[in-house]
């Protein structure tokens, strides 16, 4: 498989197959990402578009400092979001997970599974910026490394920053976890 830095070196260079394999190889982590930092489909749609445009209009060796091109596109994303964030674009509505592929449930076990989502949802809406997007980050499938590079903080604080997170998350479902 060819790696996305590859990839990108040949899209700069004008091929379009390149960008395809990109888009599809990062829509779903990059675009579910985006979904949970803007909380809307529409504001996450634009600014996936808005994320790879930006990432069109920059140098080739843009990514070099990031050390790879996944923690650059990602941090893209961040900055967008962030934007959008802080421009007030974002809406109320909220999209419901997509079920996982479990065996099926019986009504009380999905009601109590609903219930917990619910809970680990507002759990994660009440933390801090910084932490909830280091949750936001993991979630999308990035490694601590490619975390801290996003957020550009050493990843002795990205560590100190889950310890956090997960305190925080810890002691507001203690009700949904405790035996």
């Amino acid at each position: 498989m060819e790696t996305d830095e590859a990839l990108y070196a040949r899209l700069k260079r004008g091929d379009i197959a390149a960008f395809d394999v990109l888009y599809t190889r990062y829509k779903k982590p990059l675009f579910g990402f985006l979904l949970r930092s803007v909380r809307t489909r529409a504001d996450a749609e634009d600014a996936f578009h808005e994320t790879f445009m930006n990432a069109l209009r920059a140098p080739e060796a843009a990514f070099a400092h990031e050390g790879a091109f996944r923690p650059w596109i990602f941090r893209i994303a961040r900055i967008v979001a962030l934007n959008r964030v802080r421009s007030g674009r974002r809406m109320e509505a909220n999209l419901a997970r997509a079920p996982e592929a479990a065996p099926p449930l019986g009504a009380d076990d999905q009601l109590a599974t609903a219930a917990l989502h619910r809970a680990l949802d507002r759990a994660v809406e009440r933390l801090p910026w910084a932490l909830a997007e280091v949750y936001h980050l993991r979630a999308s499938g990035l490694n601590q490394e490619e975390v801290a590079r996003v957020l550009d903080v050493p990843l002795g604080t990205l560590k100190s920053r889950i310890r956090r997170m997960v305190e925080c998350l810890r002691e507001e479902l203690t009700p949904w976890i405790a035996d």
